[in-house]
């Protein structure tokens, strides 16, 4: 199962959020470049990079953050995701010069399925959807707004597309250090044939251990590294 550390970006800092709301902020470090340098150095290949201010607001307000970080890992190999804010082909095609692996793609997804349809095809898997669910519906807009579309219907809406993976939140856990929704998230592997990173809750090894023995093939952990409730050495033992 691949590990993907995951760093918040907002204001240029490295932040974390309890489900997702951004009035629940803790800040661990000004310089997301620096955070990415420290879990390269624990071992991380890949890094889950989220804009916070573009989920919110559709900007890409942290680009210059994004940039040195890119720029710094790009010589070491570590692949580097990032979500939030994605919402044009402009965008896209910006974001993805910087030397990103794949951008995820969420808000739009729901809003706009024919556009995103038509990025996929046009970017080969460089896109990923990402699917944050509260309650089994579709969140966007950073976890402002709740859809009246469930989860997996929006999963099996675009199986077939080239699309790179599947990330998918269960809000109620993301930044709570109370476990992850294991059931919730093997019945959405089910639901399409789209590779699955399994993100939110993920507080201990033995959560990691448990994903990976329901045969996950990725997770993404937030928090618990930061909160040192896991090792990041330890987690990469199940890659």
């Amino acid at each position: 199962m691949l590990i993907w550390p995951a760093i918040d970006i907002r204001g240029g800092q490295c932040v974390r959020l309890c489900q997702g709301d951004y009035a629940r902020e803790t800040v661990y470090g000004a310089s997301p470049t620096a955070m990415a340098e420290h879990w390269r150095s624990q071992g991380a290949k890949r890094l889950h990079l989220v804009d916070l201010d573009g989920a919110k607001d559709g900007t890409t307000a942290n680009f210059e953050s994004v940039r040195e970080l890119v720029s710094a890992m790009t010589p070491y190999g570590v692949e580097c995701e990032l979500g939030g804010g994605v919402r044009s082909q402009e965008t896209i095609e910006r974001l993805l010069e910087l030397g990103l692996t794949r951008l995820v793609v969420g808000t739009l997804a729901l809003k706009d399925p024919k556009w995103f349809a038509e990025m996929c095809e046009k970017f080969p898997y460089k896109l990923a959807l990402g699917i944050d669910a509260r309650g089994g519906m579709v969140a966007t807009d950073g976890w402002l707004e709740v859809s009246s579309v469930r989860a997996v219907d929006l999963a099996r809406q675009y199986d077939g597309l080239p699309i790179a993976a599947l990330i998918y939140t269960d809000v109620a856990t993301d930044g709570m250090m109370k476990g992850p929704n294991v059931e919730e998230t093997v019945a959405m592997t089910r639901a399409t044939s789209i590779p699955l990173v399994a993100s939110g809750g993920v507080t201990t090894l033995e959560d990691v251990r448990r994903l990976s023995d329901a045969g996950l093939p990725a997770c993404i952990i937030g928090r618990a590294l930061y909160e040192n409730t896991i090792s990041l050495p330890e987690a990469l033992r199940f890659e």
